[in-house]
């Protein structure tokens, strides 16, 4: 049986005389980033949103725990290779009271029953896995998204997403929840930190607006990569070009260069009613970055997806500076 985030690389072990990286974000952009980073890294953290409210992240989130979905797919991700515990995680149920649950989140869940803490019991799901790198939970309490579109208030991830309109703000209730220290300390000992892939408000920004983490990673001395998705999203980013990206992390989080923007050149099949994300040279050096133009993209993707070992490639010239 193949899981949905089994990686097509070979089993690896970390590189001790790689750079310290830190990814930021949720969803399957992030697990394909860290798939990615697996390939160079000497040491991998992934700070994950607490914002999904959507499946059986949501559902789980009545027990007061964080969503645990992006964490259960970033755990996947940083497992070099299927293993029995690895295929429960990944498991979903389907009929009677836990339809459409994860075995992995209800695993997760009840771990933070054992334990009484939900970054203890991530960090002991990933003992379990064997994972090559930490998950961290950017905040220790759930968090709901809010978004201002076109003039409306839409409350929480999933209806956000959904939305179509222009996003002029985005916040998370409690305003004043704050970045774990954890997550702090990773940004602070960050030689790379990584920003994306996935869906710009509602899982990259949604990690981003805890308190302190964003200014935290915008203070950073680490090299700062933005990997620019491949298309726009129906809903958030519906219509939005790759300056509109940079421009919206910059307003929402204050988030801005000098850092790469990893932009895809090559093959790309559209689907429809949607556009290719890109980004000019010239009007991202107005923003204060700079664009790295690459072939990105798994060509043999049902869905537009970036491919893990081309996207190490770049981001591991762009550590030794060779991009």
């Amino acid at each position: 049986m193949i899981t949905q985030t089994q990686t097509q690389l070979a089993p690896l072990l970390l590189d001790p005389q790689g750079p310290a990286v830190v990814a930021i974000g949720g969803g399957h952009g992030q697990a394909a980033a860290l798939e990615a980073i697996q390939t160079y890294a000497g040491d991998i953290t992934a700070l994950v949103s607490v914002a999904d409210d959507g499946g059986s992240s949501g559902r789980l989130t009545s027990l007061g725990i964080p969503p645990p979905g992006d964490v259960r797919r970033c755990l996947l991700a940083l497992t070099p290779e299927p293993t029995m515990w690895s295929e429960l995680f990944a498991h979903r149920f389907e009929g009677g009271d836990i339809d459409d649950h994860s075995m992995g989140n209800l695993i997760l869940a009840a771990l933070t029953d054992i334990f009484g803490d939900f970054a203890t019991a991530v960090d002991m799901a990933g003992r379990m896995l064997g994972t090559m790198g930490r998950v961290i939970p950017v905040a220790d309490r759930p968090v709901t998204l809010k978004a201002v579109v076109n003039g409306r208030e839409v409350v929480g991830q999933l209806e956000i997403a959904r939305s179509r309109g222009e996003i002029t703000d985005l916040s998370i209730d409690p305003s004043d929840t704050e970045a774990c220290v954890a997550a702090l300390e990773a940004v602070a000992g960050a030689q790379q930190i990584v920003i994306g892939p996935g869906s710009l408000y509602t899982s990259v920004m949604a990690a981003l607006k805890v308190q302190m983490l964003a200014p935290a990673v915008q203070a950073s001395t680490a090299q700062r990569v933005f990997i620019l998705n491949l298309v726009t999203q129906d809903g958030e980013t519906l219509g939005m070009t790759g300056a509109d990206h940079l421009t919206a992390l910059r307003r929402q989080c204050g988030i801005e260069g000098p850092g790469v923007v990893i932009v895809h050149d090559g093959e790309l099949v559209v689907p429809a009613g949607l556009n290719r994300v890109d980004l000019d040279a010239e009007a991202a050096a107005e923003l204060g970055w700079r664009v790295v133009r690459a072939d990105v993209a798994d060509q043999d993707a049902e869905w537009p997806a970036h491919d893990p070992v081309k996207m190490g490639a770049v981001l591991e010239r762009l550590a030794k500076g060779m991009e």
